[in-house]
């Protein structure tokens, strides 16, 4: 009988320690390049794979699909912890339509193209357009900073909000058609109506999950800090599992449970914020890299012809198209449509996305999975170099500002009900020209710095507030609304 031989533990960890500290020194070279990261990680993956010099042999697009949409969770739960609401709200319903009809409409258009075009089916074609049909804005980001460059108006906020809510959408289209390819009893009507659902219970269970996520962190009492991340990884599987058991989207539910939880306050916000924000780059390298491992760059080229015109299409036909239908009554100019059309990059979801056809074993998944790679690529390639270009051309970029930092740094304990919270003095806020202690804030409150002019004042009662200061503030959970509603009121307009 012929046994497979077991590789032992210490080669897996040894070598993904090796790819791992690779893609992260390598990543060094993208800020001077100004390419995505994500183009490095998966040229990485390649590299080490059955057809790189690293030999490895890994063709396994179960285990694949299950790392990506692992670390797709816990991206998405980080960006919607990492979303201020404040910022998004006058952008949401653009965004939304972005996410859902925007979606549709660059999958619809791709799906035309491709069956027209190379003899597709038209299910075919939209599941193609359909897993291709989501976007990473973090890509765009980081080249924009790579370069200090930012973005005039609303473009982040939307951009932001619009990719980390597109991707349930994409996940479900191509999980739909491929019902529709494989089941002869699913209906486009009863996949409508499986959308409704699925969305609703998705956002229902996320607002539940991030609810009882603030409260349980706020109310129990734990004496070792570093239970906290571990409690909060444990809601966000909990998000997951239990929405997607239900028959919703947990994907969204993770992003919406990210989103109430990171515009609520709570004990050891600042320090989740930072475990967070490196649990999704490793959860970005590791997905990056285990696709790079899945493909094979012989394969790629000879989908080459059919990739490069799928991919010029998307960006200049499909992407704008769905981007100016979906804006028309947005109130937003030519220029900032235009610069959102093209930023539509294509990330890793996509990549992942075509893993489902390949388990399904739908005929010809293989060549839509090196398709969609291609298309990645080459989305990379041409259009993320080219961002901070075309943010000058449509005169849509502004300088970047420096994160705000503080010297001190307030870490709540048990017994402290309270925290360390900052507040900008709006240009037209009631409290300018006030002192400190005219503001009536409540005795448990406490103005412990001022940021002015790039210095820092040790403020008393007397310190009178101007425009911009930034305030840290150190208050209880209890009156932060009061203070919020104090420091940030404004002057009505006449």
């Amino acid at each position: 009988m012929h046994t497979v031989p077991v590789i032992p533990i210490e080669y897996f960890l040894l070598i993904g320690s090796i790819l791992v500290l690779l893609s992260i020194f390598i990543a060094k070279v993208s800020d001077s390049l100004g390419l995505p990261m994500l183009l490095l990680f998966i040229a990485i993956g390649m590299l080490a794979g059955s057809e790189g010099i690293g030999g490895i042999f890994f063709d396994n697009a179960q285990a694949a699909q299950s790392i990506g949409i692992v670390a797709l969770i816990f991206i998405l739960f980080a960006g919607g912890f990492d979303t201020k609401w404040s910022s998004v709200r006058p952008v949401f319903w653009q965004a939304v339509g972005l996410s859902t009809v925007g979606v549709f409409l660059t999958a619809l258009a791709v799906g035309i193209f491709a069956s027209r075009l190379f003899g597709f089916s038209p299910l075919e074609g939209f599941l193609l357009g359909a897993v291709v049909s989501s976007t990473d804005a973090a890509a765009v980001f980081a080249v924009l900073r790579s370069r200090k460059i930012s973005l005039k108006g609303s473009i982040r906020p939307l951009l932001e909000l619009e990719s980390g809510s597109n991707d349930p959408m994409a996940v479900f289209l191509t999980i739909g058609t491929i019902q529709l390819i494989t089941s002869s009893r699913t209906s486009p009507i009863g996949i409508a109506a499986q959308f409704v659902f699925q969305m609703g219970i998705g956002v229902l269970f996320g607002l539940i999950t991030g609810h009882l996520m603030v409260v349980a962190l706020n109310r129990l009492k734990i004496w070792f800090e570093g239970i906290y991340p571990v409690m909060v990884l444990a809601f966000v599987g909990f998000a997951y599992g239990a929405t997607t058991l239900a028959g919703g989207s947990g994907f969204l539910a993770v992003y919406v449970a990210g989103l109430v939880a990171g515009n609520s306050e709570f004990v050891q916000k600042k320090s989740l914020l930072r475990f967070f924000d490196g649990f999704a780059w490793l959860s970005q390298i590791g997905m990056f890299l285990t696709l790079g491992l899945l493909v094979y760059p012989s394969q790629v080229l000879a989908v080459m012809g059919i990739g490069l015109l799928v991919s010029v299409f998307l960006m200049f036909v499909a992407r704008p198209l769905s981007v100016f239908l979906t804006m028309s009554f947005s109130g937003s100019g030519w220029r900032e449509k235009a610069f959102v059309s093209w930023v539509g990059l294509r990330g890793a979801v996509p990549i992942v996305l075509a893993t489902f056809p390949l388990i399904a074993g739908l005929p010809g998944a293989r060549m839509l999975f090196n398709v969609v790679f291609f298309i990645v690529l080459t989305s990379a390639l041409l259009q993320g170099w080219s961002v901070p270009f075309v943010a000058k051309l449509f005169k849509v970029d502004a300088p970047m500002k420096p994160k705000q930092r503080h010297p001190i740094e307030f870490a709540p304990m048990e017994g402290i009900n309270a925290d360390l919270v900052d507040f900008i003095v709006p240009y037209n806020s009631t409290v300018i020209g006030k002192s400190i202690v005219e503001l009536g804030l409540p005795q448990d409150t406490l103005v412990v710095l001022i940021g002015r002019d790039d210095e820092y004042l040790v403020p008393s009662g007397g310190t009178v507030l101007q425009e911009g200061d930034t305030l840290l503030v150190l208050a209880s959970a209890e009156n932060l609304p009061e203070v919020r509603a104090t420091l940030q009121s404004v002057k009505p307009r006449h």
